[in-house]
């Protein structure tokens, strides 16, 4: 199965509270389930201004959250595969207030892994070999 490596806090939107917009720089012709990457990358201060817009765009979203931010959890995943998520579409443009690239893999489906699974993560779609469970 394909993954996508996803920065904190970025990943953690889409898992936990809506993010249904992922902004890249490229377009995909890819639909279909992919695991969530958790990015090894960390910079707590760039984290926290990037959770700041993020909050901006989940108070406009107005959907209910799934879970508490916890920034050494959040911290702790990096380098793992943390969930699953559906791409359902590619757009250039979109009204979702989670929409500010060039393009937008559209979202659906979001699925939280109970435990996180390393793994080593790689720029753009990469694939990864995990056994199946209950949650994927």
């Amino acid at each position: 199965m394909k993954a996508l490596s996803i920065r904190a806090p970025w990943w953690w939107f889409i898992l936990h509270a809506g993010k249904d917009i992922e902004n890249r720089d490229w377009p995909t012709k890819f639909r279909g389930t992919v695991y969530v990457h958790a990015s090894k990358w960390w910079s707590k201060s760039a984290v926290i201004e990037d959770a700041h817009v993020a909050m901006d765009c989940y108070e406009r979203a107005d959907v209910p959250c799934k879970a508490e931010m916890k920034w050494e959890a959040m911290k702790a995943r990096g380098g793992c595969i943390v969930g699953t998520v559906d791409i359902v579409d590619c757009v250039s443009e979109s009204k979702s207030p989670w929409f500010f690239g060039q393009y937008g893999f559209v979202l659906a489906n979001p699925r939280a892994l109970p435990e996180p699974i390393p793994c080593k993560g790689a720029l753009g779609f990469f694939d990864v070999n995990l056994p199946p469970t209950s949650s994927t």
